[in-house]
């Protein structure tokens, strides 16, 4: 039997310059006799690729296109989607750190379980928009993927050893963000500095303002379905805004098991770079003696819609959760830039996801289609509403989003 204490995990980070990525890399630093940085991947942040480059002298790297290339300061650099197929595929690479965010995981976590590679996946949308194609991949070559999300993470800390027909339901725990007591007369003025000020995580903007909306607890969802195969109806969420039990399994016979920690990623990072391993790292402990008042709550539908909007694209499968994806990166990005408003990007979605005729079991062909159009259609919705300057909300309370209203009917 192996003695995997010794041994050398050859790591290759995709997103290296965002929060994920520059997370991992602390792990790494922290535990140099354990984990090696083989390769790295990048946007466009050029600066900071270059002082990661200089510390951990990878391989290989990548950045997100041509214009930036030639201000990286290495031999070896590759550009795009095909550098970071190129990295999670490296012959030298022994698990790749998909912390990309958007449809850009979803080739690169691809071909390295065709390459056999240990994914550490942190990319929410890989599992969204194509999770059924994912896990069906993983399963095909033996591998699991290794949740990187701390709710994640959490439920499979507290699966370990258990047997899959015991479980009831699994919580996800949500902190609510920052707008979890605003009504909708402040939500319809929220800015974009008010969004991105998540009361608990330090995260990139797009993962921020899902955490605003609640998207992205629908998206975890989603992801807990395909990493876990329990079904929709057993996969409840609640509010806890401490942020300290990060989810929690509850078991036939009544049971409950939590796994509770300080929010710092770098211990469901490293958990998940180590597993089945645990050893003292970076990450912050939890001080359990001074724990006051973890309190929980039943998320709001109408302040959340877009989590209903999850939900809903969940249970009904099919293209429905790549174009919910979708929709959701170009009206984020829309109001990121000012071109709507904080409680346009759930009508934008919904209005797309009603547009949308599914396909059903779809292909990787199919997937990227329904992505293209999803995009295109948000940006038509998002140029019709501009065009009409409607960019004040114009109702108190927040109409039932239509496509949660049709499929209830249907």
């Amino acid at each position: 039997m192996k003695d995997i204490s010794s041994m050398v995990t050859r790591i290759a980070v995709l997103g290296s310059t965002g929060s994920v990525g520059r997370q991992t890399l602390q792990v790494a630093e922290a535990l140099p006799h354990r984990l090696r940085v083989v390769a790295l991947a990048a946007g466009q942040n050029t600066r900071l690729l270059n002082e990661q480059i200089q510390q951990f002298h990878p391989v290989v790297v990548s950045v997100g296109h041509t214009g930036v290339r030639s201000m990286v300061q290495h031999p070896d650099v590759l550009v795009g989607d095909e550098g970071l197929v190129a990295l999670a595929t490296h012959p030298d690479v022994d698990l790749v750190v998909v912390a990309t965010s958007g449809k850009a995981g979803l080739a690169p976590t691809l071909a390295a379980l065709r390459a056999g590679k240990e994914v550490a996946l942190a990319n929410k949308e890989v599992l969204v928009m194509a999770g059924e194609l994912v896990m069906a991949e993983a399963r095909a070559h033996g591998k699991i993927i290794r949740p990187v999300d701390s709710e994640h993470s959490a439920l499979w800390q507290c699966l370990q050893g258990e047997d899959p027909a015991s479980i009831a339901n699994l919580i996800l725990t949500a902190s609510g963000g920052p707008f979890r007591e605003w009504d909708w007369q402040r939500l319809a003025n929220a800015t974009v500095a008010d969004a991105l000020k998540h009361p608990n995580w330090s995260m990139g903007q797009k993962i921020t303002i899902d955490s605003a909306t609640l998207m992205n607890k629908g998206f975890e969802v989603i992801e807990a379905h395909w990493l876990f195969g329990i079904p929709y109806e057993q996969i409840q969420v609640t509010i806890h805004p401490q942020s300290i039990i990060h989810s929690m399994v509850e078991f036939q016979d009544g049971s409950l098991k939590a796994q509770l920690g300080s929010p710092d990623m770098r211990l469901p990072i490293q958990y998940a770079i180590l597993y089945p391993e645990r050893v003292s790292g970076r990450a912050t402990r939890l001080n359990w003696r001074q724990l006051k008042g973890l309190t929980f709550e039943e998320p709001d539908g109408h302040r959340f819609p877009c989590l209903l909007l999850a939900q809903q694209a969940g249970w009904h499968g099919a293209t429905y959760p790549t174009v919910l994806s979708a929709a959701d990166e170009v009206a984020v990005e829309a109001f990121l830039a000012g071109h709507i408003n904080f409680l346009h990007i759930a009508e934008t979605v919904d209005e797309v996801l009603t547009m949308h005729h599914p396909i059903g079991h779809p292909t990787i062909d199919d997937i990227l289609a329904a992505d293209a159009w999803a995009r295109h259609t948000a940006r038509m919705v998002i140029e019709r509403r501009r065009d009409q300057h409607s960019l004040v909300f114009s109702a108190a309370v927040m109409p039932e989003m239509a496509f949660v209203r049709r499929k209830r009917q249907t």
